[in-house]
Order: C-alpha cells, then sequence, then structure tokens
C-alpha cells in the first residue's frame, strides 16, 4: 500500500550521544529506569535529486521508521520503499516537488529493503539497498487500544474485499460491451467500473507488476514498453482528442480486454489475500489524497474521457473509508486532528458536490480554471492534516 509518518522519538539520558552515532553506538552513560530497553531512533534522511537518491543511514532498527524526504532536483519525485523483491511496495511518499520535503512513516519488521526516489515520477527509479535490523521491539501497535486497530484493519480487508468484487463484475460488464462493439454502453460503464479501482488505488499499486498493465497512461509509458489496461480502451472509445487515430479493430479488441479481465481478477485474487496494519490503512488514506493531487485535479488521469470527477470522488471515497476506520483510535490519541481531517472532508465533499449530474458528473473539460483550482486548494487543505494520520495512530 501507498503509506506517511511519526516525528521519532527523543530518547531520555542520550544527550551525550551525537546524532551520527545514535544507530550506530549506544551512549555509555548508564540507563535509567526510563530508558532501559528503548532503542535509539533518528530520522533516515533521504536526499533526492535528478540523478541521486542518498538514504543516510541504510540501516535501521525494525519498528517505526520515519524518512525524510528532501527533494534537491528539478522534477517532482516520489520515494518508496520496497520489499526484497524490489516488488512489492511497503511504503510511499508521491509529488515531492523541488525544494520541497515530506515524511513517510511506518513500522518496519526486521529485514532486507529496496529504497528507490524517481525524478519525474516514472521508471523504476534510483535504488538502493536497505536494511532493518530487529530491535527486539514489537513492530506493530500491540498493546495501544489493539482492540480499535484489529477492527479497522477486519474493516479496510472487507472494504477492498466488496471493492474488488464489484470491480470484476463491472469490468465484466465493460468488457462484453466494449468488445460487442456496443460503444455507448461502454463509456457508460467505463467510469462506473473505474470507481471501484479507484477507490482502493493505493492497494492495487502495491502489486508493482500489476499496476502498469492495468492503469498507465500512455504518456507515462517507457520506451519499448507495451500499452495496456483501462487508458488503452479508453483512447479508442473517445478518440476526438488524439491525432491521426486508427481505431482497433474487433480482433484486437478483444485481445486488449481480455488482457484486461485477466488482470483484473489476479488483482482480485491477490487483494483477497492481504492483510493490513494501522500505517498501511492511514498512509493508504494520505496515499489516495495524493493520486487526486498528481491526476485527478490536473485532468491527466482521463485525459479522452474527461471523466476525472469520477475517480476524483473514488480516491475521496476510499482516503475516507480508511480515515473512518481509524477515527476511534485518532480520537483517542489526538481529537484536535480527527476534528480537523473531519472538517475538511466535508468542505472538500461541498465541492464535489456541485459538480453532479445524476448518478455521476459533469466532464472534467466543463469546469473553469477557477473551479479547478478551488477543488485543488480543498485537495491540499485536506492532504496536509491527513498527512500526520499515521503518525498519530501509530
Amino acid at each position: 500500500m501507498r503509506l506517511a509518518y511519526l516525528p521519532a522519538r527523543k530518547v531520555a539520558g542520550a544527550a551525550a550521544c551525537t546524532l551520527s552515532a545514535l544507530l550506530l553506538a549506544a551512549c555509555t552513560e548508564n540507563p535509567t529506569e526510563e530508558t532501559a530497553g528503548q532503542v535509539d531512533r533518528r530520522p533516515i534522511n533521504v536526499r533526492a535529486t535528478d540523478t541521486a537518491c542518498e538514504v543516510d543511514p541504510k540501516t535501521a532498527p525494525s519498528g517505526q521508521l520515519q524518512f525524510v524526504v528532501s527533494n534537491g532536483g528539478t522534477k517532482v519525485t516520489e520515494f518508496y520503499l520496497y520489499a526484497e523483491d524490489g516488488v512489492r511496495i511497503i511504503g510511499e511518499v508521491e509529488n515531492i516537488g523541488p525544494g520541497l520535503s515530506r515524511e513517510l512513516v511506518l513500522n518496519a519488521a526486521p529485514g532486507t529493503y529496496v529504497t528507490a526516489c524517481k525524478p519525474g515520477m516514472s521508471g523504476d527509479g534510483i535504488r538502493g539497498d536497505f536494511t532493518v535490523e530487529d530491535s527486539g521491539d514489537e513492530t506493530g501497535t500491540a498493546g495501544q487500544n489493539q482492540g480499535l486497530i484489529d477492527k479497522a484493519t477486519a474493516s479496510y480487508a472487507a472494504y477492498v474485499e466488496e471493492q474488488t468484487d464489484h470491480l470484476v463484475t463491472k469490468t465484466e460488464q465493460f468488457v462484453g460491451a466494449y468488445k460487442a462493439g456496443r460503444d455507448n454502453e461502454a463509456r457508460t460503464l467505463y467510469p462506473q467500473a473505474r470507481v471501484h479501482w479507484e477507490r482502493i488505488e493505493t492497494v492495487a499499486e502495491s502489486f508493482g507488476d500489476l499496476d502498469p498493465k492495468v492503469d498507465i497512461r500512455e504518456a507515462d509509458l517507457e520506451p519499448g514498453q507495451k500499452w495496456t489496461g483501462w487508458h488503452r480502451l479508453e483512447k479508442d472509445l473517445w478518440p476526438a482528442r488524439a491525432e491521426d487515430y486508427s481505431p482497433l479493430s474487433m480482433a484486437q479488441r478483444a485481445t486488449y480486454a481480455d488482457d484486461l479481465m485477466k488482470n483484473t481478477n489476479t488483482l482480485h485474487e491477490r487483494a483477497h489475500e492481504l492483510t493490513y496494519t494501522a500505517d498501511q490503512i492511514a498512509n493508504g488514506s494520505r496515499g489516495l489524497l495524493d493520486e487526486v493531487a498528481t491526476g485527478k485535479v490536473t485532468g491527466e488521469e482521463e485525459y479522452w474521457s474527461r471523466t476525472d470527477l469520477w475517480d476524483f470522488q473514488a480516491n475521496v471515497d476510499g482516503s475516507r473509508v480508511a480515515f473512518d476506520g481509524l477515527r476511534p483510535l485518532l480520537q483517542q490519541k489526538n481529537p484536535a486532528l480527527d476534528s480537523q481531517i473531519e472538517t475538511r472532508f466535508e468542505e472538500l465533499q461541498v465541492l464535489l458536490d456541485k459538480y453532479r449530474v445524476g448518478d455521476g458528473f459533469q466532464t472534467y473539460d466543463q469546469l473553469s480554471k477557477a473551479e479547478v483550482k478551488e477543488l485543488s486548494d480543498a485537495v491540499n487543505a485536506l492532504a496536509e492534516p491527513i498527512s500526520k494520520l499515521a503518525a498519530a495512530v501509530i
């Protein structure tokens, strides 16, 4: 899942240690009752540029990790923490503009990981190895309102399963209409089916090998990369903005549609096997708002169909569900943050509701620049407190 994070705990009695020594050596002073058993931690600094991804240190104790990612380059970048296979996403922070910094906070078990910065937010990124050593600490949030955590994770797992069930059903309907040449029906079904993808987009993106096959946009293709998935079919159904476009043959339609259905079924199978943690759910909530900011607000996601507002609403829905599941825990730990996030969600929803038409929305080209900016400002206003959610609940 795409994951945001908590300032590292400052350990009492560590004043005689330099920052650089906190992970490498123990302080020589005798531990007190308060400090005994605690693990010294410091932020993991990531300096991202257009050509480098410098992670310091490259080793940390298991438990809560706080990556502080600073973009010293000229391109908007992303930072990822992958599992050892370099495919499964453990955590991610997106949309880090030049000169800006963002944090990624998560719980990590002992093991070998891969870090990656993605200047331009494309490609495999600039990668490096990262090691999490066993600190002896629990990597979860056991003992901290565990009953509320268990309820939140079970509820979110059920939500993801439900959404993937609906995604399979709606995609089957869409694929059937598209393959049969019933284009008006397919155009109607297209945004309806994608709603279920967008609500759990950060979960789907955690399968790094699957997401590009299903959801990559033409503008994001790497040289030589085959274009498949939703947006390939989208262009064929709405080719008006394309130059010198040749429609797909019925045989080509069947090939692309069957491939989309196959990959959707694979997502369904994998998603039903997942389990979640509180930090993953919190960071997923933030990640969905990042998706809005980087693709939906800009009108780049549904370039051909202009159905971005369907996606916009679905990302907000998914983010809201994740937040709602964690609210009982957040209300105990940080009621002020809970209230702020709730208010910002309500304000954003009021704006989105202005553009509803029946069961759907206006197409994105019908919005003025001022209306788009108003939506963008509301997303940013919500994203700021949501970025603190993971830190608050773990």
